[in-house]
């Protein structure tokens, strides 16, 4: 098969123990490239948590695409432009906050370039903060703070405790969000037609490229349906063990340069 497009996710993936994109990744990223692959960096985080790295990988200039919010916005890193997006509805958001309350773990989501939450100090939610080299906003009501539209929510804290904030939240707004982990700790909260696979499906459409002309490589629960997807699946050493069950093929960890592995190996 001649692949023409890698979606790649960032945490675990990508990027080393220490978040930063080893240099054997991005020299296999440039080969890519200039072999005409499209490279799609497909992650859990917000725009402004992968804008960076996208950059880093000269996107901007070379061409590239974001799916942020794990694909809840389309980005082409060239043009900056929006070639998609979709909203959480209003009426989720206030459930989403009372349940994490209920349940003594934090909801937050995002503003600009910062994290918004009720706690800025809870080790869950600077986490989440570190992973994006980003702030964080305490506010007393959350429910409250956000008046403007957000393209997605994250409860963190213990899984235990986020199992009940889950179920509730599948139950009462079924078919309007969706729940899925990225981490046993991040519980991520979406509308209901947003997946990595479904924003890849639109993304690829855009660009005529089918599916089984896709590589894509992740770690994370939230990879699964990206690795569903696509023609070649490959999970990182260092997956979650049911992710590997979805994989066409195991490359080294993300500390051992699995991406550039994976390009050198599959693509080149």
């Amino acid at each position: 098969m001649s692949y023409k497009a890698l979606a790649l996710d960032l945490d675990g993936t990508l990027t080393d123990h220490n978040k930063k994109v080893p240099e054997d990744n991005k020299k296999a990223i440039d080969r890519a490239i200039e072999k005409g692959i499209k490279i799609i960096l497909a992650s859990g985080r917000p725009l402004f948590g992968i804008t960076p790295v996208a950059r880093e990988l000269g996107l901007d200039k070379k061409g590239g695409y974001i799916l942020a919010y794990n694909g809840g916005s389309i980005v082409d890193c060239k043009t900056g432009k929006q070639l998609s997006a979709t909203i959480l509805p209003d009426n989720c958001i206030a459930d989403i906050c009372s349940l994490a309350r209920a349940n003594n773990v934090y909801a937050l989501t995002y503003a600009d370039t910062q994290i918004v939450a009720e706690n800025d100090e809870d080790e869950y939610v600077m986490k989440e903060a570190k992973c994006n080299d980003a702030t964080v906003i305490k506010v007393p009501d959350l429910n409250a703070y956000v008046d403007y539209p957000v393209e997605k929510f994250l409860v963190v804290g213990e899984h235990e405790k986020l199992l009940p904030v889950q179920k509730a939240l599948l139950e009462k707004h079924k078919g309007i969000v969706n729940a899925f982990f990225s981490e046993s700790y991040f519980l991520e909260v979406v509308p209901e037609s947003v997946a990595k696979d479904e924003a890849l499906d639109k993304l690829l459409g855009i660009l005529g490229i089918k599916s089984e002309e896709l590589v894509a490589c992740g770690d994370g629960m939230n990879d699964i349906p990206m690795l569903q997807y696509a023609g070649l699946a490959i999970a990182m050493d260092n997956a979650y063990p049911e992710v590997k069950t979805y994989a066409d093929v195991i490359v080294p960890s993300n500390d051992d340069c699995g991406v550039a592995y994976a390009i050198e190996k599959y693509i080149l």
